[in-house]
């Protein structure tokens, strides 16, 4: 059991676009009474996922209790960024009661999990649980394999598949470091394909791993809170593709940060990403556009090329501008090609 002492943190991973934003967003407003605070660390130079959920804050975890950070992966930023962000949580009146950290979506969680190992720290927080986040259409899809078409045979059928994509592999190592898994979006998915995302992620799972379907991120916080795992101590139970290695490379992706004009049509919009989506093979796309006329800033997060957009909030004394991040795999990123669609007068004046 967890030392009582020390202040839980729960660290919530999953693939591009599986969910953890909604999923945090409804624990802030559904704290089950605890004093809350979040850590976001981002992937691109833009932190849209630290403005989503401030926008959600509640006195059990206000505004300030929020904190980006975007200057790289977590593990890779310990001294520079971690610790001292950690520190900074636990320094609050009130002080938090438990701390929960939304990885990016390209993070491999074991290296976090050393980074709880430092000794400035170790002595203080502890894992409360890993909590790993799959889209279940995406699952049933087999979008994390090379071969599309024969995906479901290779997957059930072989414990190893050849030429692996690093998309599957940062998959595999979310769901081997989970204590819970939350299978998001059935509804998309149906019951067929929640069934075969199951069994995928069963036949990949390392142990015995509960897998919860949940929609919209509405979850009781008693089920993935308080866990007590303590899983900086359970290292050899999360089996990664990595182990062995010092170092993990953040190179196989790309981010790219769009300005993009004033929208007068959102559809026109959605039309644009799914166009990249399919000519430039990108992988995520999440950001903020300014439609003519509205006083509402337009939300729009896309995987792939399903796209969905809805108005969050006012624009307030913030600038009115529209701003989207794109993230593609690094050998297929062309970065003018994706400025030509989403930005096209932007583009040619360049």
């Amino acid at each position: 059991m967890a030392d009582l002492a020390k202040l839980p943190v729960t660290v919530v991973t999953g693939f591009l676009g599986s969910g953890k934003t909604t999923l945090i967003s409804h624990l802030i407003q559904n704290p089950g009474g605890k004093r809350l605070a979040v850590v976001v660390n981002e992937f691109g130079d833009v932190g849209v996922d630290g403005e989503i959920l401030k926008g959600c804050a509640i006195p059990d975890c206000p505004a300030e209790n929020i904190m980006e950070l975007a200057n790289g992966c977590i593990c890779c930023t310990v001294a520079d960024d971690f610790i001292p962000t950690i520190e900074a949580l636990m320094a609050l009146e009130p002080r938090p009661e438990h701390i929960i950290i939304e990885t990016s979506g390209l993070a491999l969680p074991k290296p976090l999990l050393k980074a709880f190992d430092w000794p400035d720290i170790r002595s203080k927080i502890t894992v409360d649980g890993v909590i790993a986040l799959a889209d279940a259409e995406a699952v049933a899809a087999g979008r994390f394999a090379t071969d599309v078409a024969r995906v479901d045979a290779q997957r059930l059928a072989d414990d190893s598949i050849d030429h692996e994509t690093p998309l599957s592999e940062v998959f595999e190592d979310q769901i081997s470091c989970a204590d819970i898994i939350l299978l998001t979006k059935p509804d998309l998915a149906g019951p067929d394909g929640v069934a075969k995302a199951k069994a995928i992620i069963a036949a990949q799972a390392p142990r015995p791993i509960p897998v919860i379907e949940v929609a919209e991120g509405a979850i009781d916080p008693r089920v993935i809170l308080g866990l007590e795992a303590a899983a900086e101590d359970d290292m050899d139970a999360r089996p990664s593709h990595h182990d062995g290695h010092d170092d993990h490379e953040h190179d196989d992706f790309e981010s790219i940060v769009v300005d993009i004009p004033d929208v007068t049509d959102p559809l026109e919009l959605v039309a644009r990403i799914e166009k990249l989506a399919k000519t430039q093979n990108i992988l995520r796309v999440k950001g903020y556009a300014n439609v003519s006329g509205k006083p509402m800033r337009l939300l729009v997060q896309a995987v792939g090329a399903r796209v969905r957009h809805q108005y969050d909030q006012p624009w307030g004394d913030r600038p009115r501008q529209g701003r989207l991040v794109v993230i593609a795999e690094h050998d297929d990123v062309d970065p003018a090609a994706i400025r030509a669609v989403l930005a096209p007068a932007q583009a040619a004046a360049e």
